[in-house]
């Protein structure tokens, strides 16, 4: 005889047979192909299984007959098929069978019915925050070792510093910061993320263990390998960050005596282009249309900026590589931040960032981590500096270093700016459409499984998210 226990035959739990309890089709299926594995060990005939569901304190019988081994065949025959097919199962009619399911992270199945009808009232059943910290190591020449089941940093005249592992998410290089490879291994082992970033505020790249899950990458491929399919996601893609970015200016212009001519002529320009964006034919024209829109919003932030803050710390429309101001300084290397937060979703998620499906792919860059990183630039970069600026929470001198033309972070500035990021993406934000509130670093991970859901014919909430 063969016995299992579960906790419950409740939540949906299976249906009786002439009045008495029967064992769920997966319990019984488990248990036949445990009889198997046993006959066949011990060469002996297995007639009956039980199982034990303990909160109901019932004992169901299993017989182990013709029909439950043709059964077992039958299961197998469908899971190797399943395994050689690269299209996912659709989500389950039965909802009851979502609720405990430890899938119901990854497929999504009450967003994917929410997709179907509009007025469906979804559950909880994403999780609402990932409690794992992110270290992130600042010290030139500072060194990221193994310490048993704790990854320890040590540095010159710095005592080492230890953190469990299963308390870490994510480790963070930056410039000639190092990593053992016993530390490698370890991270890949409990799937933490090992990312580098030069101190300059440019992101280098992410170092990852394994393949990623196959099947998902190939609908990737065949989904994006399709002009209309990239265009449609553009459009809503490139829509939302434009939305984003029409709110942070009409946030402004309500506050008594900053509504300045800059500020009114960027919004009607603005609302102007959104239409056309929203239709644009080509991938060309939106990214026309995109870059128009950017440059209205950049040239009104010096009056987003409030009146009484010195000039130094006014941006000067947008300059790159290297920031040409105190600005932008602060937004590059927060969208350095923001890449390898999205990146580090990307890969929990298991999509392959190489191919997206807005920007074009880049020798160096990620397209797909570029494109989703359109979602959250406002709300996770641009925000937080406008505000922390206008806080007055920045040195003039002491946070940032000035070479010629070139301003950069000191290493003052970088903590501090780290500091006001983290904490950033901890905010809790409640989605227009889903309705549930969620902390933006989980919001990340939610917004790439639902790009994933837009070729799976299981979309229409990809990038739905707005500013208010």
């Amino acid at each position: 005889m063969v016995c299992c226990s579960r906790t419950s035959t409740s939540a949906g739990g299976p249906p009786g047979q002439e009045g008495a309890a029967a064992a769920w089709p997966s319990d019984r299926l488990q248990v036949v192909a445990y009889a198997a594995l046993l006959e066949e060990h011990t060469g002996r005939v297995i007639p009956e299984g039980r199982v034990r569901y303990h909160a109901d304190n019932t004992m169901v019988r299993v017989s182990i007959d013709a029909q439950a081994r043709t059964d077992l065949q039958q299961a197998i025959g469908r899971a190797r098929a399943l395994q050689l097919s690269v299209e996912r199962p659709p989500v389950a009619e039965n909802e009851r069978l979502c609720v405990r399911c430890s899938l119901a992270p990854v497929c999504l199945p009450e967003e994917a019915r929410l997709a179907q009808h509009a007025d469906y009232k979804t559950l909880r059943l994403f999780p609402a925050d990932d409690d794992r910290q992110v270290v992130h190591v600042l010290t030139p020449g500072a060194r990221v070792g193994r310490k048993g089941d704790q990854l320890e940093v040590t540095a010159k005249e710095i005592e080492p510093q230890r953190y469990p592992v299963h308390e870490v998410g994510q480790v963070v290089l930056h410039g000639f910061a190092q990593i053992t490879t016993q530390a490698l291994r370890l991270c890949a082992e409990r799937d933490i993320g090992v990312h580098m970033v030069t101190m300059g505020g440019r992101y280098m790249g992410t170092w990852v263990a394994g393949a990623g899950p196959v099947q998902r990458r190939i609908r990737q491929y065949k989904a994006l390998t399709e002009p209309a399919v990239c265009l449609r996601l553009s459009r809503q893609l490139t829509e939302a960050r434009a939305r984003g970015q029409l709110s942070v200016l009409l946030r402004t212009s309500r506050d008594v005596g900053r509504a300045t001519d800059a500020v009114k002529a960027a919004i009607s320009s603005i609302r102007k282009l959104l239409h056309p964006l929203a239709h644009a034919a080509s991938l060309d024209s939106l990214r026309g249309y995109e870059g128009s829109i950017a440059a209205h919003y950049f040239s009104a932030l010096p009056d987003v900026i409030a009146p009484d803050v010195g000039a130094a710390m006014r941006p000067d429309g947008r300059s790159r590589r290297p920031p040409r101001d105190r600005c932008n300084a602060l937004l590059s290397f927060g969208y350095a931040l923001l890449l390898k937060d999205v990146m580090n979703a990307i890969l929990v998620v298991g999509l392959d960032p190489a191919l997206g499906f807005y920007h074009q792919p880049r020798s160096q860059a990620h397209p797909l981590a570029l494109d989703l990183m359109e979602l959250f630039r406002v709300p996770l970069v641009d925000l937080p500096v406008l505000a922390s600026i206008n806080r007055r929470q920045w040195h003039e001198t002491e946070d940032f270093q000035i070479a010629g033309q070139q301003v950069w972070l000191s290493e003052a500035g970088h903590k501090k700016f780290i500091h006001i990021y983290e904490r950033r993406k901890t905010d809790q934000w409640k989605h227009p459409v889903i309705g549930h509130a969620l902390s933006y670093a989980r919001l990340m991970e939610l917004e790439v499984r639902l790009l994933e859901k837009e070729w799976m014919h299981e979309g229409g909430l990809f990038a739905r998210m707005r500013l208010r």
